[in-house]
């Protein structure tokens, strides 16, 4: 297992009471960073998951990311909270299905759904940090993206392809923007990972279609992504600010 050293480092983690989020959340608590853990209804398991490192004195946030004034108050009771941030880690995501058969009305509602949660929200945070960290002249950001950004998706997840589309150019973009302020930005692209997310998914179409794609021998989990995050938390990838970072069991390779 990395070891790093995070103590003293202030996290906020959205979507981190489950899946990829709940992973890093974890891990960099691990390395001893305090995480504001947010999530929007799994009380249980975003507390369950601050208990376990008491000592890092992370806190849970409840917001919903598809409304606006909840995202800024997200932002807000967090630096109130912690007094400050060292880095955001901009996880929350849904992934909801819409085929283009649908109804027209019924398509768009899903993928306007989509962007305020994946997209919007992304945007909200990121103007907030960057305001924030260059008060400080110090911040990190890291976006988790999605192999669909660059293969495609298929025909039912327009709207979820196109939203991660939009995060990994907004994650460049304040990459080249701000590193004079010592603000840092990375993408980390996952490709099918084991989460309760992706369950339905291999419920409908069998986990050996899913390995049939990969290079590797078993599915993507969480616990592959969080190290890779803790590292970017860290300081020692600055120099790779604006990456992106494929972990896809080499489902995609560029």
């Amino acid at each position: 297992m990395i070891q790093l050293d995070l103590k003293g480092k202030k996290i906020l983690v959205t979507g981190a009471s489950n899946g990829i989020g709940k992973s890093i959340a974890g891990f960099l608590m691990r390395m001893g960073a305090t995480v504001a853990v947010h999530y929007n209804t799994d009380t249980t398991s975003a507390n369950r998951l601050i208990t376990t490192f008491p000592e890092t004195k992370s806190k849970s946030f409840k917001a919903d990311l598809g409304n606006q004034n909840e995202v800024e108050n997200l932002f807000k009771n967090v630096i109130d909270t912690f007094g400050g941030l060292d880095s955001i880690v901009l996880n929350a995501g849904i992934f909801l299905a819409h085929s283009t058969r649908k109804d027209t009305h019924d398509w768009y509602a899903t993928w306007k759904k989509t962007m305020d949660v994946n997209l919007n929200s992304v945007g909200l945070l990121t103007k907030l940090g960057i305001d924030h960290f260059v008060k400080k002249n110090q911040g990190t950001f890291v976006f988790i993206g999605s192999r669909a950004v660059f293969r495609g998706e298929t025909e039912e997840y327009l709207a979820y392809a196109a939203s991660k589309g939009g995060l990994v150019a907004l994650a460049r973009s304040v990459a080249r923007s701000f590193g004079k302020q010592n603000i840092k930005s990375f993408v980390v692209s996952p490709g099918f990972t084991r989460t309760q997310m992706a369950e339905q998914f291999i419920e409908d179409h069998g986990e050996e279609k899913v390995l049939s794609e990969l290079a590797l021998n078993r599915l993507t989990t969480p616990e592959d992504i969080a190290p890779m995050v803790g590292m970017m938390c860290s300081g020692y990838m600055d120099h790779a600010t604006g990456a992106t970072i494929d972990i896809n069991a080499g489902s995609h390779i560029r």
